[in-house]
């Protein structure tokens, strides 16, 4: 958007404005959470990140790969991670679908952390597959996600603006 502004030799120059907020608060908190299941689906598929990497089964508690040595992964369970990340960066776009990603996320993480509970890990139901540590890093993110989702505003303030912005924010500077 272009504006007529005064510059300090006295004359008229237009220039473009790139003082704006461009996300609200909670569609900048989905797309951080896209962005971190994003690499961690790619990190589920790096030998040294993933240890056992030879071991990385299709799907089933019979993978033996550990990403960062101690979460039980597949190619499933990555995939699923990579799936989830482009999700989020796809609802960040629009904040109410941003929070609807961070609400539902997070409800839907804390039954897996609920599944994982009850789920055997060396049964066929643990198909993705889960461990112990997934069990207890699904209840963080549940609720993280959960809390982030009821907590972040939709809209940015002009505080907010003026914050990252300095006070003449998207406004004349003399």
């Amino acid at each position: 958007m272009s504006r007529k502004t005064q510059s300090t030799q006295g004359t008229d120059s237009t220039t473009t404005s790139g003082l704006s907020v461009s996300r609200s608060p909670v569609s900048l908190t989905s797309l951080i959470v896209g962005a971190a299941f994003l690499l961690v689906g790619v990190l589920g598929f790096v030998p040294g990140v993933t240890t056992n990497y030879g071991a990385l089964g299709g799907a089933g508690h019979h993978s033996g790969a550990m990403l960062l040595g101690v979460f039980q992964v597949s190619v499933l369970h990555n995939l699923l991670h990579l799936a989830f990340g482009v999700l989020g960066v796809a609802l960040s776009r629009v904040p109410s679908l941003a929070k609807a990603f961070l609400v539902v996320g997070g409800v839907a993480y804390l039954g897996l952390w609920v599944y994982g509970l009850v789920t055997a890990d060396d049964s066929t139901a643990n198909f993705v597959p889960v461990n112990a540590a997934d069990d207890w890093l699904h209840l963080g993110l549940g609720l993280g996600m959960l809390v982030l989702g009821l907590v972040m505003p939709r809209r940015a303030s002009r505080g907010t603006a003026a914050t990252y912005h300095g006070p003449t924010a998207g406004g004349r500077i003399q």
